[in-house]
Parts: C-alpha cells; structure tokens; sequence
C-alpha cells in the first residue's frame, strides 16, 4: 500500500508517513510491529497519527481493538496491572496507545521496561503478585506518544522505534484548513496569509477553521475574503506570526534594558522562569525576535521591526 491508501486523511508528515507505512507493510506480512513512540511539539498530529496507524493494525482481518491510555491517571503499577492489563490486554488482541507518556509513573515505566523487552520469540511475561502476563507482540501493539521525550527513561525510549512529526508548513496547513471547509472558497494567498499565524500547528489550523466556519455561516457567505479575515483577526485579536500577548509583553520588556536575566523577566511578568522558557521564549527565539546569551536576554532587530509594525 501507498502512503496516501493508509492516511488518506491526514496531511503532511511524509517521512512519517514512509517509516510507518514500511512497518505496516512489514506487519502485513508478519504480524509484528514494533513498540512506536511518537515525538512531537504540541499539537502536530501525535495522537492522530498514532490512532490512523492502529488503524491499519488487523487480526483475523479485522482491526484491533484500541485502548488509549492518559498516563497522568496511572498511578502506580498495581493499578496498571488490575484495571488496565489483565482485563484489557492479556490474552488479547489490542492496540494499546500511553498518550502523555512524560507522566508515566517510575514504577508502570519499570514493568514496561519488563513487559516491552525486545527478544527475538517476540514474547514476553511479567509477574505482579499472584499474576502473570503474558504477551505476545503479534497480539498486541504498544505505542506511546508525548512532548517531553526528555522526562522519559532512555530504556524504554530504546525499547521503541522512535517516530518524530514535524511542524506543519503553511501549504499543509492551508490544506487542514481547507479540508475542514470543503464548500469555503478562499481568495487568492488568503490561505498562506492565514497559516502565518497558526505556530505550525495543526490543532491550530483546526481551531481556525472552526472560527472561519462560525464567522462564514453568520455573514451568509461562501467565500473568505481578505477583508473578512482583517475583520476575524481584529475580532479575535490574532497578531502577526500568532503571537500571543504575553511574548509581546516580553519583547517591550526586553526593549527597556539591553539584557535582562530571566529572574527579572519572571518578576515583571509575574510568571515562573520555567513558564517563560517553554512556553514563550522559545517560539520568539525560533523567529530571531529574541536571542539568549551569557549574559541574559536581549530584543532582536527583527523584534524591533515586529514591535514598531505592531504599533503601526
């Protein structure tokens, strides 16, 4: 099968895409799939993409069943074992999906280490108590998919094929968001003008198109014009390359003094420096609005230029 016959819904992510269409392959002849963990900045599709590949995972010609897991419920490996792998997985069939794998509890990462150990019988058992699991990896399929690959063990990210997604362009995310909105005409290069905004971000481009939908049923228009998009974007407040105000609060920050360190930042905007690394500074530093030196942070020519447009 081609790329395009197992995703044929979803956009982009073509070296995604050709990695997990050469396993599926591999699985339609086999059986075995390895263990998958899906890496990605926020809202790039890792969810999506991992539940449209088990999809695409068959026994007896028929789709596993697939369990989706938020990690930040597990809370320790007696409840893991109880409530989800002897009802759930052993003896069966099934896909099973530890979404926010960052917050996999130390002990449940400890028994996967176990339960997950690549051998060549492609079987494994593990002992909790009175039980015992066996698993049988052309029965069952795990994945994991998270943000923060750097809060996991090293061990269990080597116990999986590592499948990394990548920020959307703006073509891509023209495309989600005319997907969305099939019966939408669009002006010409509005599409392109609005991905500008959208960080890369396909779960952006589906909240902007639900917006476009919700502003296009109450004009009673079929097209989206270019002078409707300055009316939604003043509307919503959208600055230019999606910034939100709190990195605009910091760029006039960082134009009061040549170079500030990230404990005055924090008192002046009243966040904690953990917050403004991950949250803010990394996407102005992506668009050289800001750079972090030696001695602390300091405004860029082009924040400069974004500020005095802004004003303008």
């Amino acid at each position: 099968m081609t790329n395009t016959e197992y995703w044929p819904d979803i956009v982009g992510q073509p070296i995604a895409k050709r990695k997990l269409a050469w396993h599926l392959d591999n699985y339609n002849a086999s059986s075995i799939m390895p263990h998958l963990m899906f890496i990605a900045p926020k809202g790039c599709g890792k969810t999506m993409m991992a539940k449209a590949t088990g999809k695409n995972l068959t026994y007896d010609g028929s789709p596993k069943p697939f369990l989706e897991l938020n990690c930040s419920t597990l809370k320790s490996v007696g409840q893991f074992v109880n409530q989800v792998m002897i009802p759930h997985v052993n003896e069966r069939e099934c896909t099973v999906l530890f979404d926010e794998a960052s917050e996999l509890p130390k002990d449940v990462s400890m028994a996967l280490l176990t339960m997950l150990n690549p051998n060549k019988e492609n079987r494994t058992s593990f002992s909790y108590e009175d039980y015992t699991i066996d698993l049988d990896f052309r029965r069952q399929t795990f994945m994991f998919a998270t943000t923060e690959a750097h809060k996991l063990f090293h061990a269990l990210i080597d116990r999986c094929d590592r499948i990394d997604l990548e920020e959307y362009s703006f073509n891509e995310l023209g495309e989600i968001i005319q997907r969305n909105l099939p019966d939408i005409d669009f002006e010409d290069g509005l599409k392109d003008e609005i991905a500008t905004v959208l960080r890369g971000n396909a779960r952006q481009a589906q909240k902007m198109a639900n917006n476009i939908s919700s502003f296009i049923t109450r004009s009673g228009s079929s097209e989206m014009t270019k002078d409707m998009w300055r009316e939604l974007r003043h509307a919503l407040g959208i600055l230019p390359l999606g910034l939100s105000r709190i990195e605009v609060q910091v760029l006039n920050i960082l134009t009061e003094k040549k170079e500030c360190s990230l404990t005055n930042l924090s008192a002046k905007t009243g966040l904690t420096p953990q917050c403004l690394r991950q949250d803010f500074e990394l996407y102005l530093q992506k668009h050289n609005l800001m750079e972090i030196t030696t001695t602390g942070r300091s405004i860029t020519s082009k924040g400069l230029e974004y500020l005095k447009d802004l004003d303008k």
